[in-house]
């Protein structure tokens, strides 16, 4: 058989920049996971991207920059990643908050293993054939939740289409495992939208999570494009499932920016989120993981975002997180003594 043909080197690994100096590479932050290979056998970690022309990747703007990851936090959470065999989405999703985060001993765990059965177009997740889940996952994230001492953990996950409940057993594993190991740290959980998986989203209900969250990504019309796996009203029927089935849940949606949407759009997913009675929305600029992935269409301005903000707690949100590199579980544990916060005012009224 002949040997793969070599691909250009890709963008410099975080620790290399962070080495160098080279602060200025980290305005590019969301590139530095790239289309690498990812296991054995050089597999490309999206290869259903591979015959894609490059998307547009324009220059970012100034409020976008963020700082190299040097901390001696960010190098004790990553060395307790490592020896947990754990996977996190800071790290498999490009985040640009993970020198922020990490620094102060907090991240999202991903379980379920780092590969996703979905291929969405902004997405820096690797695709394709996961392995079986680990059976030491869930003990593994809950003696990191413990070590780390963390007051609120977010956990995670790709998308399991293989599996029979999509993944929901593991959940709910994750979660009774850090109830054990770390019984006052409120656990908030990002869910898949269990789609074709009759029963699984009420096993992960009746695990009681203090926050769940599912984020609806993007305006209905891009779907087809940016999120072609999923479906928008089973993403908002989920939502609506949760609270439906237990009032006292706090649900939590996201949104990204910058892929092509309208304001209106925007305000119209707002509206859909509250008639589904979501208490917490998080509002992102998109950035662009690889030349491979969607384009980004523009960049919001912090004042934009800052409209958004005023507009979605006018329409009814207890809690409103919106700013160019706003993330799901960024400022999570902060964000989630505000909601709890918000609601008890609201009930003293």
């Amino acid at each position: 058989m002949a040997p793969p043909a070599s691909r250009p080197a890709g963008p410099p690994s975080v620790e290399a920049v962070a080495s160098q100096g080279l602060k200025a590479h980290l305005g590019a932050v969301s590139t530095l996971i790239d289309m690498r290979a990812d296991g054995e056998g050089g597999r490309p970690r999206h290869p259903e991207k591979q015959g894609r022309p490059d998307a547009p990747s324009p220059r970012k703007p100034d409020w976008i920059r963020v700082k190299a990851p040097t901390s001696a936090g960010y190098h004790q959470t990553k060395a307790l990643v490592r020896d947990l065999k754990l996977n996190t989405v800071c790290e498999e999703a490009s985040c640009p908050n993970i020198g922020e985060c990490w620094s102060v001993k907090h991240a999202t765990f991903m379980i379920l293993g780092g590969v996703c059965t979905r291929a969405c177009a902004f997405c820096n997740v690797a695709t394709g054939k996961p392995a079986p889940p680990d059976p030491d996952e869930a003990a593994n994230v809950a003696k990191a939740t413990a070590a780390m001492g963390l007051t609120h953990v977010v956990v995670t996950s790709v998308d399991r289409d293989d599996l029979d409940d999509g993944g929901a057993a593991q959940f709910v594993a994750t979660i009774q495992a850090i109830r054990a190991a770390a019984p006052q740290t409120t656990i908030e959980i990002l869910t898949p939208d269990f789609l074709r998986k009759l029963g699984a989203a009420e096993q992960v209900i009746a695990a009681k999570p203090d926050v769940f969250n599912h984020n609806l990504e993007t305006a209905p019309r891009l779907y087809h494009a940016i999120r072609p796996g999923a479906r928008y009203y089973q993403s908002l029927r989920l939502l609506d499932t949760v609270k439906q089935r237990d009032p006292s849940l706090f649900t939590k949606s996201g949104l990204m920016v910058g892929l092509g949407e309208t304001k209106d759009e925007v305000l119209q997913v707002m509206d859909d989120l509250r008639v589904a009675g979501v208490d917490f929305l998080t509002v992102g600029q998109y950035l662009q993981p690889t030349k491979k992935h969607a384009g980004i269409d523009r960049f919001w301005t912090p004042e934009e975002f800052k409209s958004l903000e005023t507009i979605a707690y006018a329409k009814g949100f207890l809690m409103v997180s919106a700013s160019p590199l706003t993330r799901s579980s960024h400022h999570a544990g902060d964000d989630f003594n505000k909601l709890r916060a918000a609601r008890d005012a609201g009930r003293a009224r």
